[in-house]
């Protein structure tokens, strides 16, 4: 769902500056979050738009959202007031937080172009995912604010529902991805996201349309399994790929994606990234959700 912000709230947010977050640990301090909700509270219609997106979070059959905040953007910049009222809105579906220490709440996405062209930074096609996949308490929403799109036109987001794909798959699949015997990538200096999780299933939930589903098509390239639950996580790629839905993400453009029920990826940049100013690639900035009092994995 994209959700345009109607005019009068946008004159108003604009009028509005907030002040500068507080973070307890990792975490947006609660005194942060009630003082912004008070402060926009009392702009014109912006109880109605939250009620909107978090409606669109949670819905059966939805679970992603697109705020159309590219007026903002251009009105602000995309500095800090700008940042201030992204951060705003992401408080209104949940507690905003960073699990990495060394990098501030916000986390930029750059464009490098000596980098594996399938991580989040690359310039490839970065295939379907779930952030954090082997922490026990993986963030319960991903987010990316848009900054800059791709000059060249490339990029376009890619999000799949992953309960509607794994109820394609046959019961004795589904059993195979049931069962502890996935792993990927590495767990070190993280904060609010539990413990590692290793080996770990697919199927985080008792029933196939609850739960996590952990899954990076990464694993399938960079983790040795067993022929048996390899094939599995290959029929749920494809599955994840028939069910996709792709669109570009404009300046402005702010994606919440639950994780409990999207997955999510990015298709390639366009190619002659490398004449492109470092200042003027394409530039994400990722911020995590956790809902309060969330159970977060069933391990």
């Amino acid at each position: 769902m994209f959700i345009n912000i109607p005019s009068k709230l946008e004159a108003a947010l604009i009028e509005r500056p907030l002040q500068p977050w507080e973070l307890d640990g990792s975490f947006l301090e609660t005194s942060t979050m009630e003082r912004y909700r008070a402060e926009l509270t009392a702009t014109p219609q912006f109880e109605r738009i939250s009620a909107t997106l978090r409606h669109a979070l949670t819905v059966e059959g939805g679970g992603y959202a697109v705020l159309r905040l590219g007026n903002l953007a251009e009105a602000l910049g995309t500095g800090d007031r700008f940042r201030r009222l992204a951060t705003a809105f992401a408080a209104e579906v949940a507690v905003p937080f960073s699990p990495f220490p060394k990098w501030p709440l916000w986390k930029d996405i750059g464009v490098k172009v000596d980098k594996d062209p399938g991580k989040s930074s690359g310039i490839g096609y970065n295939a379907f995912h779930m952030d954090l996949v082997n922490a026990t308490l993986p963030p319960d929403f991903t987010t990316l604010l848009c900054v800059r799109p791709d000059p060249l036109g490339g990029g376009p987001s890619i999000l799949s529902d992953a309960h509607a794909a794994v109820a394609r798959l046959s019961d004795s699949t589904r059993a195979l991805l049931a069962e502890p015997a996935y792993h990927y990538g590495t767990f070190y200096d993280l904060h609010g996201v539990g413990e590692e999780y290793k080996p770990f299933p697919i199927l985080d939930g008792a029933r196939t349309d609850q739960g996590f589903v952990r899954f990076t098509a990464k694993m399938l390239e960079r983790s040795e399994l067993g022929r048996a639950h390899a094939n599995a996580a290959r029929e749920l790629a494809g599955e994840l790929v028939r069910g996709q839905v792709s669109f570009m993400l404009e300046a402005g453009d702010y994606l919440i994606v639950n994780q409990r029920r999207f997955l999510h990826g990015r298709e390639a940049l366009y190619s002659g990234q490398e004449a492109v100013p470092v200042i003027d690639r394409r530039l994400l900035l990722q911020l995590f959700l956790r809902t309060p009092g969330g159970a977060g994995s069933t391990a």
